[in-house]
């Protein structure tokens, strides 16, 4: 193996409060009632817009909608780093898989525009590719932004695992023909993954480096 592609949210990043008090002050603002952080951990994955329909009441069909979604994009802009942090550990794996050559990408159905000040701010010195939401680029679970970013590391899938911590990942791997690590510190448990399909776990970021490096 060459190149190890991770997801973002849930996986090197802890992003569940800030999505959350983003998604409320927005709720809260239209007159909707709060949503708890345990059902946000289930909203989220499929892009920002997903987890605001999810969010309101009788979803895309609330005449609130749009101005919600809007709500939350500003508010979100000026907090996504108020509470996000690096997960434990997260640091030394990629330095450790760096340091014995593999390249490393980031797909992540977060708007570009967010994933690109994440990078600049967490991940510039070991990652090489950061492939966020994007007009021409279908979102994940389709295999676009995987593609993408192989494409741009020049690694072919036969060269290439995925690291995601939710069943959009394990999607996401399966239609772009990788193999998937399933990380246990993100926004879903062991058991929902396996009841989706994932074999192989990772409990911990030192965990993902063993499996490459022995």
């Amino acid at each position: 193996m060459k190149a190890v592609v991770f997801d973002l949210d849930g996986t090197l990043l802890n992003t569940l409060e800030d999505l959350a008090d983003a998604t409320n002050w927005a709720l809260r603002k239209n007159g909707m009632s709060e949503r708890a952080l345990e059902e946000v951990r289930y909203f989220v994955g499929n892009g920002v817009r997903k987890l605001i329909e999810r969010a309101v009441p009788d979803g895309e069909q609330n005449p609130l909608f749009e101005q919600t979604f809007e709500d939350f994009k500003r508010y979100y802009v000026v907090h996504c780093q108020d509470k996000t942090r690096l997960y434990d550990g997260i640091p030394e794996m990629l330095c450790a898989l760096k340091a014995q050559g593999f390249r490393l990408a980031i797909v992540s159905n977060k708007l570009q525009a967010g994933v690109d000040e994440l990078y600049e701010r967490y991940f510039r010195d070991t990652v090489e590719v950061a492939i966020g939401e994007r007009p021409e680029v279908r979102r994940k679970p389709a295999p676009d932004m995987v593609e993408l970013a192989l494409r741009e590391l020049g690694v072919p899938k036969e060269e290439a695992v995925y690291v995601g911590d939710s069943d959009v990942d394990l999607a996401t791997a399966r239609n772009s023909g990788l193999p998937c690590i399933s990380v246990l510190w993100g926004f879903r448990d062991r058991h929902f993954l396996e009841e989706h399909g994932a074999s192989c776990f990772a409990a911990t970021p030192a965990e993902v480096v063993h499996q490459f490096i022995r």
